[in-house]
Order: C-alpha cells, then sequence, then structure tokens
C-alpha cells in the first residue's frame, strides 16, 4: 500500500487501474504533443521577437488621429488636407536673451536660418525672424516634413542651434514638433527599460515563491512567448489598419501580457504541483492540471477580454484602440498558460520544481496536517486566516468593507478634468520650457493656432466674430499666395481684407493677397492669448464655438491643439460615464454562468467596486499631496476601472472556483475555509506579480501612465490582501450555502449528505 491523494493510502488494485485508464494515450503521442506545441510556440516567438523594434513604424501618436470622426477638431484637421501642399509639423523655435537680443544675436539667428532650411526633414516655409515688442526674444516657425521622423528632425535642429548659439542666448524648440519629439524620447524607454523593470521584478517574485532556479524560467519563458506572438498579431493588424496603436497602447499591451500571463501559469503550475502528488506520470498529472486550471483560466481571460471589448464602444479612439489589441495579448497568454506552459512542464517533469520537488504519494500542505481529505486547515498562516474567518466571520467582513468605503472617501478629491499637455510628461522637458518662456514674450499660443473652417462667403462676419472675442490675439487666413502660408485677415466695409504679412525689414510694404479655398470653404487661424493646453485657452475656444453656433448660419467647426483637447477630454468623460456601466453588467453575467448563482456574483461585484472605489480615493490623495501631479485624464479612472475589474474578478475567480469544487464535497461554509487555504499562496502570489508588472510602467516618465500604474498596482494589492483574503470569504462563510442561490448548492443538500 501507498500514500493516497489525500494524505491516505493507495492499494494495488488503485494503482492498477490508474495504469489501465493511462493505457489510452501511446507513448508517442506523449512524447510529439508537447514536442510540436514547444516548436510552435518557439517558432512564432522567434518570428514576433524582432517586431519590438519595428512597432514605431505602425504606431500612431497624433491626438487628433484619436478622436472620434464626429468631432469639430477632427473635421477641421481633416480639411486641412485641402488647403496644404502636405502634412508638416509647425516647430517654433524661440531665441531668448535676458537684457535683450544683440546684433551679434541676430547675425547668429540669421545664420541659423540659412542653415535650417537645408536640414533634413525641415520642409520649405521657414519664417522670417520675428522679434517680441520687448526685444528680448525672437520666434522662428519651423515646418516639419510629415514623411519624416518628427523625434530625430526636432533632435537635430536641438543640436544644431544649442552648437551655434552664441554664449547666454537660450534657445528652446517647441511647438507641436516640439511636445511629439519630447513625448517619443518619453517612450523611448518601453522596450527596453519597461519590459526589464517589469521581468526583473517577475523573476525575484518567482524565486522567492517556488525557490526554485528552474520554474522562473519557464513561467517568464512562457510570458515572453505570448507578448511575442501578440505583438507580432497586433503589428501585421496595425499595419493593415485594422487596430490603431500608439505609446501608450504598446506600453499597456507589454505590461497585461507579462502580468496575466503569468498569473495563469501560476494557477497552472499550482494545480501541477498538486498532481504531481497524486499521479506518478508526468502525463498524468498534466491532464488533471489541466481539468483542475482550464475553467478557471478561461473563465479569468474572458472576463478581462469581455471588459476590455467594451472600449469598443467608446467614441474617442484611443480607448478603442487598446480595446482589441489589449485582447489579443490576453488571447496569447491563456493559450501559453494553457499549451505551452504544459508541455514544457510535462517535457521537465518534477526537475521544474527542484530542489522542493513535489513527490508521488506525499501529503499536500493544506492536508498535512489531519488524514481526512475534508478537513478544515488550521495550521501556518493560511489556516490561521481561515480559523480567524470561522470564529469571526462578520466581524471580519464588517470590518474590511468598512476600512474601503473610507479609503474611498479621497475619490472626492480627484481632479480627473483632463491636463495639459505641458504636463503630460514628468521630469525635464525643453518644449514645456520653451512654451513658458514664449507665453513671457509673445501671445502664449503663437505655435499652436485655432482654426475655424469656414464657408467663403461667412469669412468678414467669422473674422469680425474673430477680432472681438476674448483671449484671442490676431486673425490670419490660410494662403498659397503668401511666402510664409498665411495673410492677415481683417474687415473693411463688411468686407474681409487679406494682406501678406511683411516678409522683409520693417518698413516693407504689405500686398494684397487671395485666401486658399477648397471646396467652398476658407480656414481662418486666430492665436490664443494663453498657452493653448491651459484651462484660460480652453474657455476662450468653448466660448468662441458658442458665438459662432449662435450667430453664424453655417456649420463652422473650430479645430486646433486647444480644442482637439477639448474633444478628448469631453469624449473621455462621455466614454467613462458609460462603459464603466456596460463593463460591470457584462461581468456580472459572465459571473452568473460560471458559478451557476445570482447572489454570489452581484456581491463579488460589489466587493471589487468596493475595493476599486478604496484604491481611486487612496490614488488621488497620493497623487495630490504626495507626488504633487496637476490631475489626472479623464480616461485614467476608466482604464483605472476597466483593469481593476476585470483583473480583480480574476482573483475571486480563481477563489470561488475553488470554493464551488470544495462545496460539492464538503459543504459551503467549510468548502470556503479550504478553498481560501488551498488558494491563497498562489493567489497572493499571482497578486503580487500582477502589481509588480503594472507597477513598472512608473519607469516610463508620462503622467497618464505613471498614474495608471499606480492605481492598478495598489488595486491590486487591495483585491489580493484585503478582498479577497478576508471580505469575499468572511462574507461568503457568513451567509453560508445560501450564497449559491437559486442552485441547487444554495439548498445545504450536499451539507447535508456529507454530515450524515
Amino acid at each position: 500500500m501507498t500514500h493516497g491523494r489525500h494524505g491516505g493510502t493507495r492499494t494495488d488494485a488503485d494503482t492498477r487501474t490508474q495504469r489501465r485508464n493511462r493505457a489510452g494515450a501511446p507513448r508517442w503521442l506523449r512524447v510529439v504533443l508537447p514536442a510540436v506545441l514547444i516548436l510552435l510556440w518557439l517558432t512564432a516567438a522567434g518570428v514576433g521577437g524582432p517586431y519590438f523594434g519595428k512597432v514605431s513604424e505602425v504606431a500612431i501618436n497624433d491626438q487628433t488621429s484619436f478622436l472620434p470622426a464626429s468631432a469639430d477638431a477632427t473635421e477641421v484637421q481633416t480639411a486641412l488636407d485641402g488647403f496644404r501642399e502636405g502634412d508638416d509639423i509647425p516647430a517654433l523655435v524661440l531665441f531668448v536673451r535676458d537684457g535683450g537680443i544683440t546684433d551679434e544675436d541676430r547675425a547668429a539667428i540669421d545664420d541659423e536660418l540659412s542653415a535650417l532650411s537645408s536640414t533634413e526633414g525641415v520642409a520649405d516655409g521657414v519664417s522670417p525672424a520675428i522679434p517680441s515688442e520687448d526685444g528680448a526674444a525672437v520666434e522662428v516657425f519651423v515646418p516639419i516634413s510629415g514623411d519624416a521622423e518628427v523625434g530625430d528632425v526636432v533632435e537635430a535642429i536641438r543640436a544644431q542651434l544649442a552648437e551655434a548659439a552664441p554664449a547666454g542666448l537660450d534657445v528652446f524648440v517647441t511647438g507641436p514638433a516640439g511636445f511629439t519629439a519630447d513625448l517619443t524620447d518619453a517612450f523611448a524607454g518601453i522596450d527596453g527599460i519597461l519590459l526589464l523593470t517589469a521581468l526583473g521584478a517577475v523573476f525575484l517574485i518567482l524565486i522567492v515563491v517556488y525557490r526554485s532556479p528552474v520554474l522562473p524560467f519557464l513561467v517568464l519563458g512562457t510570458s515572453l512567448f505570448a507578448l511575442c506572438t501578440a505583438l507580432l498579431t497586433v503589428w501585421w493588424l496595425a499595419k493593415a489598419g485594422v487596430v490603431l496603436l500608439n505609446g501608450q497602447v504598446q506600453g499597456i499591451l507589454f505590461i497585461l501580457v507579462i502580468g496575466a500571463a503569468t498569473d495563469y501559469s501560476l494557477l497552472y503550475v499550482s494545480r501541477y504541483r498538486e498532481a504531481l502528488r497524486d499521479h506518478e506520470r508526468r502525463w498524468d498529472a498534466t491532464w488533471a492540471a489541466l481539468r483542475g486550471s482550464f475553467e478557471p483560466i478561461v473563465a479569468s481571460g474572458g472576463t478581462v477580454i469581455a471588459g476590455l471589448l467594451c472600449l469598443l464602444l467608446s467614441d474617442l479612439n484611443s480607448n478603442k484602440a487598446l480595446g482589441p489589441v489589449a485582447s489579443i495579448g490576453i488571447v496569447f497568454s491563456v493559450l501559453a498558460a494553457l499549451t505551452f506552459l504544459p508541455a514544457l512542464l510535462l517535457a521537465c517533469g518534477r526537475t521544474s520544481f527542484w530542489p522542493l520537488r513535489p513527490k508521488y504519494g506525499s501529503e499536500h500542505r493544506v492536508r498535512a496536517s489531519s488524514t481526512d481529505d475534508t478537513a478544515v486547515p488550521t495550521t501556518g498562516l493560511w489556516g490561521g486566516i481561515a480559523r480567524l474567518i470561522s470564529r469571526h466571520a462578520r466581524v471580519v467582513w464588517i470590518g474590511s468593507t468598512l476600512l474601503l468605503l473610507v479609503a474611498s472617501l479621497g475619490v472626492f478629491q480627484l481632479k480627473a478634468d483632463g491636463v495639459a499637455q505641458s504636463d503630460l510628461i514628468l521630469g525635464t522637458s525643453e518644449a514645456r520650457d520653451g512654451q513658458a518662456a514664449l507665453g513671457e514674450h509673445f501671445p502664449a499660443g503663437s505655435a499652436s493656432p485655432v482654426y475655424v473652417l469656414t464657408q467663403e462667403g461667412d469669412a468678414a462676419q467669422v473674422i469680425g466674430i474673430l477680432e472681438e472675442a476674448d483671449g484671442l490675439d490676431s486673425v490670419q487666413v490660410l494662403s498659397s499666395d503668401a511666402a510664409t502660408g498665411t495673410a492677415d485677415a481683417t474687415v473693411s466695409d463688411g468686407e474681409a481684407v487679406f494682406t501678406a504679412p511683411a516678409a522683409g525689414p520693417p518698413g516693407t510694404p504689405v500686398a494684397s493677397a487671395e485666401p486658399t479655398v477648397d471646396d467652398g470653404r476658407v480656414v481662418l487661424q486666430a492665436t490664443l492669448d494663453a498657452a493653448p493646453d491651459s484651462a484660460t485657452a480652453e474657455e476662450s475656444v468653448r466660448q468662441l464655438r458658442s458665438t459662432l453656433d449662435a450667430e453664424v448660419g453655417t456649420h463652422t467647426p473650430v479645430g486646433g491643439v486647444t480644442a482637439t483637447a477639448i474633444d478628448s477630454n469631453d469624449a473621455s468623460i462621455h466614454d467613462r460615464n458609460l462603459i464603466i456601466p456596460v463593463v460591470l453588467a457584462v461581468i456580472l453575467l459572465i459571473l452568473m454562468l460560471l458559478l451557476r448563482s445570482v447572489l454570489a456574483p452581484v456581491l463579488l461585484i460589489l466587493s471589487v467596486v468596493v475595493s476599486f472605489g478604496a484604491a481611486l480615493g487612496v490614488s488621488a490623495l497620493v497623487f495630490d499631496h504626495v507626488l504633487g501631479f496637476p490631475g489626472a485624464d479623464p480616461s485614467v479612472p476608466l482604464y483605472g476601472f476597466v483593469f481593476l475589474v476585470a483583473l480583480g474578478i480574476d482573483y475571486n475567480i480563481f477563489l470561488m472556483t475553488r470554493v464551488r469544487e470544495e462545496s460539492l464535497r464538503v459543504g459551503t461554509r467549510a468548502g470556503v475555509l479550504r478553498g481560501l487555504a488551498i488558494t491563497g499562496g498562489v493567489i497572493t502570489s499571482a497578486g503580487l506579480v500582477l502589481a509588480a508588472t503594472f507597477a513598472a510602467l512608473g519607469v516610463i516618465p508620462i503622467l497618464f501612465l505613471a498614474q495608471i500604474a499606480f492605481i492598478v498596482a495598489f488595486g491590486v494589492l487591495l483585491d489580493t490582501i484585503i478582498v479577497r483574503t478576508l471580505l469575499v470569504p468572511a462574507l461568503s462563510h457568513d451567509i453560508g450555502s445560501a450564497i449559491w442561490w437559486p442552485s441547487k448548492l444554495a439548498k445545504g443538500r450536499v451539507e447535508h449528505r456529507h454530515a450524515a
């Protein structure tokens, strides 16, 4: 006789029965199947790996491209293509000297203008030097070719100007091209630093959890292969225009796949280790582990995918883009955890866990305190928590809930109504510094004007409105007749008058110019007094839109950087209010199908919502009073909600599927305690891994990613430590079998049968 599955004994007859059951799987299949799976994943990862360096070829970081097609800013941006020969991006070069620009400075600036015109990537139409009224600054508009790598061209201009500038003359490259270059530079570490940080953190956690030098490499290999294959798929879909990809989505994809694939792998490894104690041969242990982990892993992945696909309801294309891209990552995470990792572990067997290899017939840790496989564990950390819940369930869940509700009060301090573009980058930004300096000597909106698309016949009326509007400094019209591409626009005797600005020295006479007309429309542009990403500028544009809608008989859309920010924020708020309830409803339905219950899913959803509120409340306090962040984008709470609810519910799925499995054998209350003790270690490890991977987003100096990193990492830890460890088990234990209402399990038949 040998030790049996639950610490009991296994007879020779049992052994012979198991061997007869194994006879159905021929040896060649046990060798070929894992070999084929490993080969397929090696091939896919080998092809997909090099695509890490090609993401920039298909990535789009233009904010306007992520607006809904119905937005005014989108309409104007699309129309501008008919008024310009190319899709040039303006850069503004600003020269500043305390005490005033000198003759030597002016000579150096003129020389640099000539050099800039021949710089690779700079388009035709570099403006003349425009001095400020206070004589302390000069600005120059430099168009960057849309076909060039904006970041590279701007960096080349910055280096060239810094080298040639006279001592004491400060030079800044700002404007849309400058901010694009700074954002590109901020995202530059997304392929290397981000991945290395995330993988390093996960590796250390796995080493501590498993105390094995082999298993962490197998688990991380599974995650990396899933990421490579997902990236390969996403790259080609983006290439074909099926999905949109930007740096923000790319970073989240990397972290999500590493975290999710590792979590699913941990669940499978836990089941496989159990199975190795119950089965002598690796093949039998593999199938036992797959049977035990397939449902929770697929259910968990399906829940995350369902939540992410709800983002397709978004008006904002950047939100909509994340849904399918991240869902593809989750699909490959699930596939890798259920095919590649089992094949690797089947090939390595017990050696995977060296030096703590699980021996066939050895006792399970949770069951080691008793030979009764239905006993409730009372030893160790999880046994102690189970004992606490069994004695004080109501106190535990009420106390946990109150703690989370108090933490949620911080939500009222969350400022998620948008932030200035200049605040998106954490750390240094030459474009931000240049914009601040620009506002001291010129109208701060010089580099990013407001564009108004109007019928040619309404031009005079619209010019009059622009001249009267608060917060606007000057009005021009796009004109191919003018050397700079714009002509001054005024109204005389009720008629629009357009004159080309002087291109020579002061006193050079101006000439009349004709506006560029496309489909009967012209584009007027007005310079903002305030910085284009400021609240003052946004208020000016909102007021302008209201005036135009009220006084002009035809549709007159307003675009530009400020209008784009307004439309983005408005769309984000709409998406947040729409998608959050939809995500809750979809996940609730999935849980009802999975747990065959109504009451349990409702309580689980409520627990995660309260946990999300607590995470957001604490985050708001940290952002305001510790990190000093200026605010948050409206999409931050939405992203945080989708990730925390979809991923946080994972741990409840892992827990409650095991609780239901145990409840069928020993009754609900005992099943809750056994499920908690059995899954405690693996779920806690998974939570630490996911928190560490999302925290790694903080190494990218982008405000949005830093905020998502903290919210999700803290929220996952909150779910892992409080919600899944205390709140849900205590509440389920207090309610008892009624938690499964209206299924048969709610009637307590299993408990009665077990007691008999």
